[in-house]
């Protein structure tokens, strides 16, 4: 399962952290996030030790989803070595994460 990242973590996991980052800006009541819930999971397991795959509340955490202008959810952030690379919104497919995934590594 997907770590959380809230905004008092951000710097630890995405700017300072050694992996490659992919950040899901989701919340409880948006029905596509639901959707691909469990495929960000699923790219938690797949690619753990590889990279950070992270889910970030956007009602839970406002400043970082300010910070980057994340206006419709879901927005995937792509990150490596802690400078946003790529994104995707909406609900994509499981072969378009994962084909953003693979170019971080």
């Amino acid at each position: 399962m997907a770590q959380a990242l809230t905004d008092s973590n951000f710097d630890e996991i995405v700017t300072t952290g050694e992996l490659p980052v992919v950040v899901d800006f989701w919340a409880t009541w948006c029905g596509p996030c639901r959707m691909i819930s469990p495929i960000i999971d699923k790219m938690a397991e797949k690619y753990a030790g590889k990279v950070n795959v992270v889910k970030c509340n956007v009602d839970e955490s406002t400043a970082i989803p300010m910070k980057f202008g994340i206006r419709n959810i879901p927005t995937i952030l792509f990150f490596k070595g802690g400078e946003l690379v790529d994104k995707t919104v909406g609900a994509v497919p499981q072969a378009e994460i994962e084909k953003k995934i693979e170019a971080l590594l």
